[in-house]
């Protein structure tokens, strides 16, 4: 068994100082810590892998194959490989919870 709590990932993200922390990595699949300020930029690329978000915290806009979804503490979106996708209109610090399947490519 691997286990985690947020809390505990939301200080590891906090010292590490970058936007994502990837916190499990195994062939079939990954998980990440992916932190957005207040008024922040998404910087993300289409990805090459399915991944689906699970809000956290705060509230944004995901903007998924130019279509608005306004997501808030227990959205769940599912996004397919090479779709281009992005958060904006953070009005919230967000704090998401991915997945990747398989593996986020490195």
């Amino acid at each position: 068994m691997v286990a985690f709590e947020i809390e505990q990932l939301h200080q590891q993200h906090t010292v590490a100082g970058e936007l994502y922390l990837e916190f499990l990595r195994q062939p079939s699949m990954s998980l990440g810590l992916y932190v957005l300020p207040v008024g922040g930029a998404d910087p993300q690329q289409p990805h090459a892998e399915d991944e689906v978000y699970y809000i956290l915290h705060g509230r944004a806009i995901l903007n998924v194959a130019g279509n608005d979804r306004k997501v808030q503490p227990g959205s769940l979106v599912f996004v397919g490989k090479q779709v281009p996708h992005h958060f904006h209109s953070i009005s919230e610090e967000l704090r998401v919870l991915v997945f990747f399947a398989p593996a986020e490519s490195q």
